[in-house]
């Protein structure tokens, strides 16, 4: 499905079991443990691997194409996990600084992912 529909399944329910195409925003640079991917709304929704069973190779992946399939669902992002992710993205320290309230955000554990 596309992340539009993903967006509108998970407005219905608590989770959703899926298979999404989406476009890589932004990944992990230092393991390769998540991604970033766009949605329709051209915010994010960040896409972590089950059980770090997998990893995504740690080059710039930006603007590539990916399938992934696994569960969605809304989670509530702390601060220190915020800051955790913008350090693994290779923001700077003043970005980093710069967060400073949690966030609701559309999360997804992939069992498998295929870049395009």
């Amino acid at each position: 499905m596309s992340v539009e529909e993903l967006q509108q399944a998970v407005a219905r329910k608590d989770s959703v079991q899926a298979t999404v195409t989406a476009e890589i925003v932004e990944s992990c640079q230092a393991k390769g443990c998540w991604m970033d991917v766009k949605l329709a709304d051209n915010s994010t929704m960040k896409v972590k691997f089950r059980d770090y069973g997998f990893f995504l190779p740690t080059e710039d992946l930006s603007g590539r194409q990916v399938v992934f399939t696994g569960t969605a669902q809304m989670k509530t992002v702390s601060v220190a996990d915020r800051k955790h992710y913008a350090e693994d993205a290779g923001k700077s320290e003043e970005e980093i600084n710069e967060i400073t309230t949690p966030s609701e955000e559309l999360a997804f554990v992939a069992d498998g992912v295929i870049l395009r």
